[in-house]
């Protein structure tokens, strides 16, 4: 059956669908009854006048004998055992009125008794396969429709050549149904773009409502990001789910589908324009052999990713964590040989505590540029495993600046954080002590050249809160807060590790080099507005009805409500905008080798008071919790 008739029969009124079933079995009777004639007489003839009555018989005892059986009430496209009993049943009783009518009315000579037996059957084979085709011909129709009707309704935001492009793939992939677009130019709005219609932002609330969206798709690639943050702030108070939109180049087959849309981006929120772009100034890594400590890290694979484009000679990649190393390893090499670029890479497995292999490594391979982002950095399990932490945290750098120093490394820059500054925890407390090192070696030291990074929480990274709080949203709730006024600074991966390759370029020697975080960001904000761009509501005293609640859970131990960047109040700026550098107070390589030798003595016994003790000793403003 062409698609235009099904769906005409679809489309039809119920009245109007049971008038058409019935002509249709009329005729089928009638078909029936000269069928059952043709095969008793054994001859295709034209019916005789003198077995019209056979025909008006059969039609006065089926089809109200069907309309009591209710054969016109059963659903077509479902039909399948009761439908075939319902049938054979009503074939039946009409049948035997049939057989005693004929029997009465007509002699054998006009009208075999036998039709009344013949034509039933011959009625119930008919209507029996009118109605499995009816069920094989309009039941995919009917379940496409359903299908259609049941995908989610979408808006895409951005009527330019991306967001048109977007809806050409979703028609394509007929996974999702397009209701129109979303454009803040006025000229576009109430016109219509291959079929979709465009829509101004106010709309938004009544096209939820009444069409139903729930999706709005962000197409907007060339948006930038602080105007990307007015939008998101608008799209929020709607309650819909908001997500981007990948690049659709990806897609060979030029279709999307649900599982290709990512979460909005939450460095969006954020509202900082970054521009990230290869610096072709840079001189500093071209032709070198560069270490990257905690390679397959947040960071140390960022860093990986983008001194690539600086054209080293040789990136060794130091990782304990066999698989992070493989991944790191196997994305880089593809992004080498997409770029055509000359450079070795050098998987290492190894531990920064093992003072031989580094020295072997270091010396093998010729390292000049070390940047040492291996560490433990998440705060309760560090402040669990304490003596192993800063084991890991301390040592582990004294380790590698040692050997740098020893073998005159060019430059070694340390990845530091907001929570070395009058530390609460022993994360903090630990990181503080590895730049003190940095610091003390600075002063013995021609060759090689020390500088450390410090900056604060990175979106995306291990131990991130936004992980979390996607995970708990999906899982319908509550999302955990420590506390309501907890505040955080915060800056994407990419903008994080491009400043700290910039800071090394400017490194002198023993500077802490601090970034422009922007502004600072309360947890519960990020954890609200995430609820709200997945297209659920708060759920708190003034919405009891809400559909996710924040639950507050209390800070955990060594958690800060504040971070800072500086502990001194008089950063220096340098010649790039977002890069600060301070030079902090530090005990001079002799004193501090003394106090690091006892607290390794109470690692090595495991004295965590002893721990404790000493760290207050060396690092200005640490308080145990």
């Amino acid at each position: 059956m062409p698609a235009f008739l099904q769906n005409l029969f679809i489309e039809m009124p119920r009245p109007l669908k049971k008038t058409f079933v019935l002509v249709v079995d009329s005729m089928l009777i009638l078909l029936a009854t000269w069928l059952a004639f043709s095969l008793r007489l054994d001859s295709w003839e034209i019916p005789k006048s003198n077995h019209y009555g056979a025909y008006y018989l059969s039609l006065l005892f089926s089809l109200p004998t069907f309309i009591t059986f209710g054969l016109y009430k059963a659903i077509f496209r479902y039909a399948g055992q009761f439908t075939i009993i319902a049938i054979a049943k009503s074939s039946a009783f009409y049948g035997l009125m049939l057989f005693f009518a004929l029997n009465l009315l007509f002699k054998p000579e006009e009208i075999p008794r036998s039709i009344g037996i013949i034509q039933p059957l011959l009625a119930f084979l008919l209507v029996s396969t009118s109605r499995f085709s009816a069920r094989f011909l309009l039941g995919q129709v009917y379940r496409n429709i359903f299908a259609y009707q049941e995908r989610p309704k979408v808006l895409i935001y951005g009527a330019g050549q991306s967001g048109r492009q977007a809806a050409y793939s979703i028609r394509a992939a007929e996974t999702m149904k397009v209701v129109g677009f979303v454009d803040d130019n006025k000229t576009l709005q109430g016109g219509t773009i291959d079929g979709l219609k465009v829509y101004g932002a106010e709309q938004l609330l009544q096209l939820k409502e009444v069409a139903g969206v729930s999706d709005v798709l962000l197409a907007l690639p060339s948006t930038k990001r602080s105007r990307r943050c007015e939008i998101l702030a608008e799209l929020s108070r709607h309650h819909v789910h908001v997500r981007s939109l990948p690049n659709l180049a990806d897609f060979a087959d030029g279709t999307l589908h649900l599982s290709d849309l990512k979460e909005v981006d939450i460095d969006d929120l954020l509202g900082r324009d970054v521009a990230l772009q290869v610096d072709v100034n840079d001189t500093l890594h071209e032709d070198k052999v560069v270490l990257v400590s905690g390679a397959g890290g947040s960071i140390g694979s960022e860093l990986c990713r983008q001194i690539i484009l600086l054209k080293p000679q040789k990136i060794v990649l130091l990782e304990h964590s066999e698989f992070n190393l493989y991944a790191i390893e196997q994305e880089l090499s593809h992004l080498i040989k997409q770029q055509d670029l000359k450079i070795d890479l050098i998987p290492k497995l190894g531990s920064v505590l093992d003072v031989k292999n580094l020295t072997d490594l270091l010396k093998s391979e010729k390292v000049q540029i070390i940047y040492h982002a291996a560490a433990y950095k998440h705060v309760p399990l560090v402040e669990s495993n304490i003596a192993t932490s800063i084991n890991n945290n301390v040592w582990g750098t004294l380790n590698l600046a040692t050997i740098a120093l020893e073998l005159g490394i060019e430059k070694f820059i340390l990845i530091s954080t907001d929570k070395a500054v009058r530390p609460t925890n022993v994360m903090g407390a630990s990181k503080r002590i590895a730049e003190m090192i940095l610091q003390s070696l600075t002063e013995r030291s021609s060759n090689t050249c020390f500088s450390m990074v410090r900056f604060g929480n990175v979106l995306g990274s291990s131990g991130s809160v936004i992980p979390l709080f996607r995970k708990q949203i999906q899982d319908g709730g509550p999302v955990t807060l420590t506390d309501p006024e907890v505040t955080r600074y915060f800056m994407t991966i990419p903008e994080a590790a491009q400043l700290v390759l910039q800071a090394a370029r400017m490194s002198q020697g023993g500077e802490v080099f601090i970034l422009d975080m922007g502004k600072p960001v309360k947890i519960i904000d990020l954890a609200k507005k995430l609820i709200e761009l997945s297209g659920l509501s708060l759920k708190d005293e003034l919405n009891p009805n809400g559909d996710i609640k924040i639950q507050i859970t209390g800070l955990r131990p060594g958690e800060k409500l504040y971070e800072e960047l500086l502990i001194g109040d008089n950063p220096e700026p340098t010649n790039h905008p977002r890069i600060m550098k301070a030079r902090e107070s530090f005990i001079a390589w002799n004193q501090l080798e003394l106090v690091l030798a006892e607290l390794h003595e109470a690692i090595s016994i495991n004295d965590e008071s002893a721990i404790k003790v000493h760290l207050r000793l060396l690092v200005a403003g640490y308080i145990s919790q």
